[in-house]
């Protein structure tokens, strides 16, 4: 697959011809880092929190993010990122074995409604299905719980993050900055070559999907999970569909208007539901817990935490759009955040919630 950024370290131009397409290619990875964080550096030097005991040492603070990030790239209306999606509704069944993992109230007996919201990538709310800049794809799940309360799972169709704290993405968004702003591609050609996670993230998204619902989609972050007796196992989540990965062919490509997916979804989904199994990935001695650039090995065992049911279209206005928030630190108990770069989150959301629904201005 051509990759949606075409750069070369050493013989050609990090910035294509035609600039409008530049500014859409540098854009996604500007977009991926925004929806990863929401825009997300801690409020304060030092955070920890209290029932995992990570921390997190991020200098910056969200509105100097958020300031920076218009200033460099424009500001924009509504999501940040994954702004072209599409909501739908369902159900989640727990499996049998999941209470094993986790004491957590969503996987334990009981089938719960949900909300789930599948994406394109960047924040232009217009880019069309067909372009690199759209990956990758984006799913996210709100599972609705008795009493008000409800638990939110964030993934994508790329398994890892291009760099390893917010510290090092601070210094790619600057990099990606020189480039944007003052058509200068050294920065970050120099910083693609000392780091081949970012690198390997621009050149190596997967080929156009049939659908969103044929797709498996990562979670990027680790959690601890806790069960009754207090046994404790780290996992990171993958959604794999029912019906597999399946990719267009070049004459499908060749045939696939702007909004292909969103016009397939509203007819898949009328004939028949879209079903995803939910896993938790078990880390072993050694995984890389605290960082999202590593993904861990395909070998490592998987239990299955449930199933997921997509049976209908929500109503999909813009209010709901505006309004419909998943946050990857909204967990019950039994499951605790084990990411540092999680707490950077947790301090932006506000911010970023607050610009989409305009009760926040941050100058």
């Amino acid at each position: 697959m051509q990759s949606f950024l075409s750069y070369s370290i050493s013989s050609r131009p990090l910035l294509p011809t035609d600039q409008k397409e530049s500014s859409r290619s540098l854009c996604f990875l500007v977009a991926f880092a925004i929806g990863l964080f929401s825009v997300a550096f801690p409020l304060s030097i030092k955070a920890q929190d209290g029932n995992a005991g990570i921390q997190s040492k991020t200098r910056v603070t969200p509105i100097q993010a958020v300031d920076m990030l218009h200033s460099a790239f424009g500001k924009h209306d509504g999501r940040a990122v994954h702004a072209k999606g599409i909501i739908l509704e369902g159900s989640f069944t727990p499996a049998r074995g999941a209470a094993n993992l986790t004491k957590a109230a969503h996987v334990q007996k009981q089938t719960l409604p949900v909300v789930v919201r599948f994406s394109d990538f960047t924040g232009i709310l217009d880019i069309p299905d067909t372009t690199g800049a759209s990956h990758p794809r984006g799913m996210a799940i709100k599972f609705l719980m008795p009493d008000n309360q409800s638990a939110d799972i964030v993934a994508h169709s790329f398994n890892g993050f291009p760099v390893a704290t917010t510290d090092e993405f601070k210094v790619l968004l600057e990099a990606i900055g020189a480039a944007t702003r003052g058509g200068n591609p050294a920065p970050l050609n120099q910083f693609l070559a000392t780091h081949p996670i970012a690198k390997t993230f621009l050149t190596t998204q997967k080929p156009l999907t049939t659908s969103w619902a044929t797709l498996s989609y990562f979670g990027v972050n680790s959690f601890k999970f806790t069960n009754k007796a207090g046994q404790s196992q780290f996992v990171r989540y993958q959604f794999i569909p029912e019906a597999g990965e399946q990719f267009l062919t070049k004459e499908q490509i060749a045939g696939a208007g702007p909004n292909y997916l969103q016009e397939e979804i509203r007819q898949h989904v009328a004939k028949q539901p879209i079903v995803f199994k939910l896993y938790a990935q078990l880390a072993q001695p050694g995984d890389q817990i605290g960082n999202p650039s590593i993904a861990w090995p395909d070998s490592r065992k998987r239990v299955l935490l449930g199933t997921i049911r997509i049976t209908n279209m929500a109503a999909n206005t813009m209010a709901q759009d505006k309004t419909l928030f998943f946050n990857p630190n909204n967990v019950p108990d039994g499951i605790t955040i084990a990411d540092p770069m999680l707490l950077d989150r947790a301090r932006a959301y506000p911010i970023s919630v607050g610009q989409r629904q305009g009760s926040f201005e941050s100058n």
